[in-house]
């Protein structure tokens, strides 16, 4: 062994610094661009937003159109006899209070007013904000941590009235609430666990009882139910004892609920000796309640959406155009370039020459990144006309590669521009990855997309008879009449991926 020199020759790829950026700005999503391009401001004094020139040549030019408006305007000596009787010089009329000698000696120390304070300010409305928080003026609002189910529950059981006995029984019997509004724990087992903390005065199961039915009149209505049943019956017995077909609802609740759940209508008209329209007005009466009270305490934050591409029609063509509130335009300090010199070999001087490379590189990745999705964007817009112009039920079938052909790119790069980018359109706003869909074979020899497919079969269900719903079988026979050869299976499928129960949950009466 022997150390010795070879010399090879060989094709590598390698990626520079400039290019993972560009691929990594590339597959951000808006929210997380927008602070990627705020963290880069902050740190590179290179770059500069061009709103803040903007912002200062409008008042610049406002500060100009002012002082021209005050030099055109007469000035006080100046006025005419046609001036109002109002105007007037202060410094003439108005007295000098200013020597102890001058003042008034005979001003009382209450003088008498109209009005008393109370009556103007007691009720005075809040200041206006001004005009640059319009936009924040609903922060604390949007911004504040959203209240949850036991939250909820907590502040209504802070103001009821209860003995220290009744609310340590309350406090175990909230914290068996579930998101729902149910209780999840047997009462024995709640009663068990109380028993063993009150060991000189034994817990009878009444007390615990007679708490849970205090609470069950808490809002929402039917929290603290132990079964969809109780939950039923609290809502019905909150609701005036006058309202229409109420003991029936309760009747049916109570013994038939079974029936009702298994779309039993038949024997459910036979056993509770109702009509078939009274019967009607009792499942209608019942299906206004709620069966999962706790969803109605919103606990759950929005997710608000930033469009990347807004496409809009003009003249009869569609247009697709970058959203320009994505992110603010950047651009390169040119008081700080102009300092940089070049054969100055300083630590200051070679700082700011590497940071504004770093500038230009990131101002071109950005630039990159929206060429590549505005390309991207028009190409999918011009595949999908037939969506855009009549909806679902025209898409076509698409997937990355056609685009990735279309625009000469790798299939990778359209994957990373059509995730979590979003296009504003006049039919909603949509995920790109919305318009990529596989395809099914026709009669024809032709191919139809599967969200195509999706929509035809939500139209099919949604024209149904309520009392007699398709089958999926059904709805496959129905697709093979229109010439799409679509397995039942494939229609269950489908269907499932729209949360649309099966035919035996959708038969309800007319």
């Amino acid at each position: 062994m022997k150390a010795s020199l070879q010399l090879k020759m060989g094709q590598s790829l390698t990626m520079t610094p400039q290019l993972q950026q560009a691929i990594r700005l590339l597959q951000l999503s808006t929210l997380d661009l927008q602070q990627e391009i705020q963290q880069a401001l902050e740190s590179n004094p290179m770059l500069e937003t061009s709103e803040d020139d903007d912002h200062a040549e409008a008042s610049e030019i406002e500060d100009r159109d002012q002082n021209s408006q005050n030099d055109s305007e007469p000035s006080q000596e100046d006025h005419s006899a046609d001036s109002p009787a109002t105007d007037w010089d202060e410094s003439e009329s108005a007295p000098d209070w200013s020597s102890e000698n001058q003042m008034p000696e005979n001003i009382p120390e209450d003088l008498p007013v109209d009005t008393a304070w109370d009556d103007i300010y007691q009720s005075a409305p809040a200041p206006a904000s001004r005009g640059d928080d319009e936009n924040d003026s609903d922060f604390e609002t949007r911004n504040s941590p959203t209240e949850t189910l036991q939250d909820h529950l907590e502040w209504q059981l802070n103001l009821t009235p209860l003995s220290d006995r009744d609310r340590a029984i309350a406090h175990a019997l909230l914290d068996a609430v579930d998101v729902r509004g149910y209780l999840t724990s047997p009462i024995d087992d709640i009663h068990a666990g109380l028993l063993d903390e009150s060991e000189e005065d034994p817990l009878e199961l009444d007390e615990v009882e007679a708490v849970l039915h205090r609470l069950q009149h808490f809002d929402p209505p039917g929290v603290f139910a132990r079964d969809l049943q109780e939950c039923l019956l609290i809502q019905l017995n909150q609701l005036p004892p006058d309202t229409p077909w109420l003991r029936q609802a309760r009747l049916v609740v109570t013994q038939f609920l079974h029936l009702l759940g298994n779309r039993d209508y038949a024997q459910l008209l036979r056993r509770s000796r109702l009509k078939e329209d009274q019967l009607k007005e009792v499942l209608s009466l019942i299906t206004s309640l709620n069966p999962r009270p706790g969803d109605s305490v919103d606990n759950t934050e929005t997710d608000y959406v930033i469009p990347d591409v807004i496409v809009r029609k003009h003249e009869g063509r569609w247009r697709v155009e970058l959203n320009p509130e994505i992110a603010p335009r950047i651009r390169v300090n040119a008081s700080y370039a102009s300092l940089i010199r070049r054969a100055d070999s300083s630590a200051d001087n070679t700082y700011m020459r590497d940071q504004l490379q770093e500038a230009k590189w990131f101002i071109k990745s950005l630039q990159s990144r929206n060429e590549t999705l505005l390309k991207v964007a028009t190409r999918i817009v011009e595949y999908q006309q037939g969506f855009l112009d009549h909806g679902d039920e025209a898409m076509k079938p698409l997937i990355l590669s056609d685009i990735a052909q279309a625009v000469e790119m790798h299939e990778s790069t359209i994957s990373r521009v059509t995730t979590q980018k979003y296009m504003h359109t006049p039919r909603g706003i949509f995920e790109l990855k919305y318009f990529f869909s596989s395809h099914v074979g026709t009669a024809e020899g032709g191919e139809c997309s599967s969200t195509a497919i999706r929509a035809m079969i939500k139209k099919l269900i949604a024209e149904e008879t309520p009392k007699k719903p398709l089958s999926d079988s059904k709805i496959a026979a129905m697709l093979g009449e229109q010439g799409i050869n679509v397995a039942r299976r494939t229609v269950a499928k489908y269907r499932e991926a729209m949360h649309i129960p099966p035919s035996n949950e959708r038969k309800r009466l007319v």
